[in-house]
């Protein structure tokens, strides 16, 4: 175990630490940079939630763009767009290792890899979100046929069941998992809101420490308990965001009816 492990896993033992005065549980930050301290260090593995744009932990990316640990694999859907999202930490020379499924849209992405300045594991998306679900839930390999007969399944065990090939796969688990949610309260349950499901809550399951960023941070009780999608035991840090953007990735819109031509002999 390294210096950096060791330091990440001392971090996280003693999360039951509560503020009493402030009567908050420990698991509350006031910020992304605090919620931070002590966690990152060069050579971590970090899942970062969210699908495109939609549900990226921003103030945590931000955060740990300006610590500045080196050498991370970033285990994420994709590395965001132009200037945006996961992109800060590859333009800033962070990131040695991508497992993701999709790299497109990155122009800075294409070019480091291109360059072999960036390591990257290309995985089908359900193939990606099975093995990050499988690290959560302490599954260390299962089969799929996704991906047989094709370079995905190159070096990897091929059985038969049923009389069809399937290619093994293994889990994924992080040093750290970044996830962002609508709404959580102070003992760590998140809620979800649309695109912002995929791949935030099985993140949140898979780290050895999982920190969350929220829309709005609300009391023990304010949440219907039939709607949490990821319980307090996965959370180790909570704080509620601030200046989010939400990113459209590509907008499509029709044109306004006044605007399109008419048809010849209408």
């Amino acid at each position: 175990m390294s210096v950096g492990q060791e330091k990440c896993e001392a971090v996280f033992r003693p999360a039951a630490r509560r503020d009493m005065g402030m009567g908050m549980t420990g698991k509350v930050y006031p910020d992304a940079k605090t919620a931070l301290d002590g966690i990152p260090f060069d050579g971590m593995t970090v899942m970062a939630g969210g699908f495109g744009l939609s549900g990226n932990p921003e103030n945590l990316i931000t955060a740990l763009r300006d610590i500045g640990a080196k050498n991370i694999t970033i285990i994420s859907n994709n590395c965001g767009a132009d200037n945006r999202g996961l992109w800060v930490l590859l333009e800033n020379g962070q990131v040695k290792k991508m497992i993701s499924s999709y790299v497109g849209e990155n122009k800075l992405f294409e070019s480091l890899y291109l360059s072999g300045k960036l390591e990257l594991e290309l995985n089908p998306q359900g193939t990606l979100a099975e093995r990050i679900r499988a690290g959560g839930a302490g599954i260390p390999a299962f089969y799929t046929r996704t991906g047989v007969g094709t370079v995905v399944a190159e070096g990897k065990p091929i059985e038969l069941f049923d009389g069809q090939r399937y290619v093994r796969e293994s889990w994924l688990r992080a040093d750290l998992s970044i996830v962002k949610a609508w709404k959580g309260d102070n003992e760590g349950n998140l809620v979800y809101r649309k695109t912002s499901q995929n791949f935030n809550p099985m993140m949140a399951t898979a780290g050895k420490i999982t920190i969350a960023e929220v829309e709005e941070l609300v009391e023990p009780g304010d949440l219907d308990a039939n709607a949490i999608h990821t319980p307090g035991i996965y959370v180790s840090r909570i704080f509620e965001g601030t200046d989010y953007k939400k990113y459209i990735e590509q907008r499509t819109v029709r044109p306004r009816p006044e605007n399109v031509p008419e048809k010849a002999g209408a």
